[in-house]
């Protein structure tokens, strides 16, 4: 027996000289047409695995692989680039998974301020870009790109609603405090203009250096000197940790309650915040406490692989721009440009909720979920208290070609 006739080696001719042969060209073009349209897909994880926001870059890259083994597809590559938490150093590293490791979509940014520096890259050599983290309300707003797609938050988007929700408890002033950078002047940008349209006062309000301040207590002083009745922050990463510790040590909860966009106490730091962390009050996107199924089996299957440990909003955040690779990809689309059209067509419901691509800016629609840190059972947790259902943004800027 040869070649030929052991296997699926056949000639052209063999298929309309024999008629058996025939019948077997034809059933073989039929399977070959009810095969899924799958091509080879080679993904560019832009995170930081080093400085402030490494943690936070590693669960992003945990529940974006969590995903792409779950479809059981074999055919997607991943390739990674440190891009710390410095622009430039995102920017180059935007440009070696593109043009030396020709990378067909580009998944992640932490920082707002990388997001920022890569945005007209991105734009401009036509490739599209999951965001899976940065916030950068310009990315989906006056700087928005047809090659843009944000599955994670914009900064307007969760303090927005906070800024709201404060007033109506009947807060009536607020001092702000915040890391000096794109991310930190957004958030609390958008939190003061929603507190004071409200009727609320901001009394006043310190950006600190982002990634050098190790002493919050003259930042806590003034705060107390000012009078105001909350204090309302952001602060992520390593910076979660020790504000919330010198807050606590401080002993300003009973004078001045604490309140933040919800990464202040994500569950990616409650595990060294501790008790320092009860009475927080914050507003994200996802919770793990969240009950709904598609929570449950997401918590379970999480904890399967990282035992005693609850998925934060950037493993979900991860998970998520895997979900929505894979709903591109299940539509058959092949090619950087069609990958783009089709990412924002991509709608379902999962652990944060439901979720879907408004397509005036490509920034994602969801509830933001307003909750209480406590202690719970089995250690720190979120209560949820309160949600706001599919917050949208405003264009901001953006005309969408």
């Amino acid at each position: 027996m040869d070649r030929r006739e052991s296997s699926q080696y056949h000639r052209v001719e063999d298929c309309t000289k024999d008629p058996l042969m025939n019948r077997y060209c034809i059933a073989c073009l039929l399977a070959a047409v009810a095969l899924p349209a799958a091509a080879d897909t080679k993904v560019g994880l832009l995170l930081p695995a080093s400085g402030n926001y490494a943690a936070l870059g590693q669960d992003i890259e945990d529940g974006f692989r969590m995903a792409i083994a779950e479809s059981g597809r074999s055919d997607i590559e991943i390739v990674e680039a440190d891009t710390e938490a410095d622009p430039q150093t995102g920017l180059t590293m935007a440009r070696k998974l593109v043009m030396q490791d020709e990378a067909d979509v580009l998944v992640g940014v932490v920082s707002s301020a990388v997001l920022g520096a890569v945005r007209n890259f991105v734009h401009q050599s036509q490739v599209p870009l999951i965001v899976a983290n940065a916030g950068n309300s310009d990315a989906t707003g006056k700087d928005c790109s047809a090659y843009i797609t944000r599955v994670s938050f914009s900064n307007d988007q969760l303090n927005r609603p906070m800024g709201e929700w404060m007033a109506a408890q009947g807060i009536s002033s607020v001092y702000t405090l915040a890391p000096d950078y794109a991310a930190g002047q957004q958030m609390i940008g958008a939190f003061s203009a929603a507190f004071e349209a409200a009727g609320g006062d901001i009394v006043g309000g310190e950006f600190t250096p982002f990634g050098k301040t190790e002493d919050f207590g003259p930042y806590l002083a003034k705060a107390q000197a000012s009078g105001a009745e909350a204090l309302y922050v952001f602060y992520g990463g390593a910076d979660a940790i020790s504000f919330v510790r010198q807050y606590d040590s401080f002993g300003l909860a009973e004078e001045m309650p604490l309140y933040s966009v919800g990464f202040l106490t994500a569950p990616l730091y409650l595990r060294e915040q501790g008790k320092a962390a009860t009475g927080v009050i914050g507003a994200l996107h996802y919770l793990p406490s969240l009950e709904s199924p598609e929570n449950d089996t997401f918590v379970a299957a999480y904890q399967a692989e990282h035992p005693d440990t609850l998925p934060s909003e950037y493993v979900v955040a991860g998970y998520d721009a895997g979900r929505l690779l894979l709903g591109a990809l299940e539509e058959g689309v092949e090619g950087r440009e069609a990958l783009a059209n089709a990412l924002p067509n991509v709608s379902y419901t999962g652990p944060r909720g439901p979720l879907k691509i408004d397509p005036a800016t490509n920034n994602i629609v969801q509830n933001v979920y307003v909750f209480e840190t406590v202690e719970g059972d089995e250690g720190m947790t979120h209560k949820l208290l309160d949600t706001v259902e599919a917050v949208q943004d405003a264009p901001n800027g953006c005309a969408m070609p």
